[in-house]
């Protein structure tokens, strides 16, 4: 844990002279406020204030006036900013000027479903799965959909030209103190991931937007740009953002199953009750780890992103999946679903208390489905009790405006912004004119 004097010290030995004041806006945006270290002691006794109405998913508050309540733990150095007046971070939590938590905050919702887990004793440890693309950039600098390889799964340089650039996030990253399990390029041309170690769920959140900032940065000094869109090539794979789960208390993992033996079960009891609540309110809070309409077109049969809310332990193609687990940290279940343009503070509060429901109310598991899910007709499939995952942005929004679920977990007037703010999204591209319109229909018609 870090203190003020802490931070002290170490901005005056590494010369650290800017401080960004990061939080989060309603739909995962990162925002921030720059100080100069002269204001950093006023910073960190919390007295730093913005205008919440310039601030999306903000303008509901009570107050224009908001306050910065900057977590000390997330205090970090940008290791690719100058070596002479460094530049630093610290996350915040966002308060209302009576010195309550604003409900509007992202974070502030993650904290809430922590607090209800730690009352059950529970902590949940999450390990995420960024998957991202580079594509090359024109002579102004900016985007084109030309990716700058054409490698595949798994293949190394000289066919993958992004090696060079992926590394160098790493270790980035490293130095940012994240502890890198693997890098290696995907599927599809120009597309990367990059998986980083188990934290408990604040921590991975944090981490995510931090993440995603790394990513954009390192690939812009290479020359690239680096996007988290999901589906941005037809006829590719898109991108996920796939969510490794497991239920600690007193220091153990709950999801491991001891024996090993019962009925075959990788996991514990404890866990499908778990994995039985996600399952459940995955459509209730599809909006939320899919929440732009690009997301939607990344649902396709044949590209390895799941269509249906199903479940195996074998089966990498469902939405759940169960990894092996030799070790009791090992143990987890996998949430295919949800892809990167989420805001993780939502997406990880979602399903923390759909899995909390799940063990409340004692949840069963449909049965694990074992067959190609894709081969069986929809008759078959409807007598498995398989239902499919929404397959646009606005259904997901119908959903989630009849969920309970949903209201609860983001507050009425959180719930009802946020809904607001993405139909008017899909409001706009239902109004949009693309480009297969105009060959399909103009001539034809």
């Amino acid at each position: 844990m870090l203190t003020k004097q802490d931070i002290l010290r170490m901005v005056e030995e590494e010369d650290v002279r800017f401080i960004r004041l990061q939080f989060t806006d309603m739909v995962g945006h990162l925002r921030n406020m720059a100080i100069t270290t002269s204001r950093l002691e006023a910073a960190m006794n919390n007295e730093c204030m913005f205008d919440g109405t310039a601030v999306m998913g903000f303008a509901g508050a009570e107050s224009s006036d908001l306050y910065l309540h900057p977590d000390l733990n997330t205090f970090t150095i940008f290791p690719w900013r100058p070596h002479d007046g460094k530049v630093a971070r610290l996350i915040c939590d966002v308060y209302t000027p009576d010195g309550k938590p604003l409900e509007y905050d992202p974070r502030m919702v993650l904290k809430k479903v922590m607090d209800e887990a730690a009352e059950m004793g529970y902590t949940m440890k999450v390990g995420p799965e960024c998957e991202f693309f580079l594509f090359n950039t024109d002579d102004s600098g900016n985007p084109t959909l030309e990716t700058n390889d054409d490698a595949g799964y798994f293949d190394l340089a000289p066919i993958d030209n992004g090696e060079n650039c992926r590394r160098e996030i790493c270790l980035t990253l490293e130095d940012m103190g994240y502890q890198i399990e693997a890098s290696h390029h995907e599927a599809a041309r120009g597309q990367h991931e990059v998986v980083f170690r188990y934290a408990d769920a604040l921590t991975t959140a944090d981490r995510i937007v931090t993440f995603r900032t790394v990513v954009k940065t390192i690939a812009k000094r290479s020359g690239l740009h680096a996007t988290f869109m999901p589906k941005p090539i037809q006829g590719e794979q898109g991108s996920g953002m796939h969510i490794a789960m497991s239920l600690w208390k007193d220091g153990k993992n709950v999801f491991f199953n001891e024996s090993g033996s019962a009925e075959n079960k990788k996991l514990s009891d404890t866990a499908y009750k778990f994995m039985a609540g996600v399952l459940k309110y995955t459509p209730d809070m599809a909006c939320l780890t899919n929440p732009i309409v690009n997301s939607y077109k990344r649902f396709t049969p044949g590209y390895d992103a799941p269509c249906y809310i199903s479940w195996s332990e074998n089966n990498r193609s469902l939405l759940v999946r169960v990894p092996s687990a030799k070790k009791e940290e090992q143990a987890r279940f996998e949430l295919r679903s949800p892809d990167a343009t989420a805001n993780p503070y939502l997406a990880l509060a979602a399903c923390l208390k759909a899995g909390l429901i799940g063990i409340k109310e004692g949840l069963e598991l449909p049965p694990s489905i074992e067959m190609n899910i894709y081969n069986l007709t929809d008759r078959e499939r409807d007598a498995l009790g398989i239902k499919k995952l929404p397959i646009s942005l606005n259904e997901a929004i119908r959903i989630a405006s009849k969920s309970e679920f949903f209201t609860e977990l983001l507050g009425k007037s959180f719930a009802k912004s946020y809904l607001n703010a993405k139909a008017e999204e899909y409001d706009e591209y239902r109004k949009t004119i693309n480009q297969w319109e105009i060959e399909k229909y103009l001539i034809q018609y």
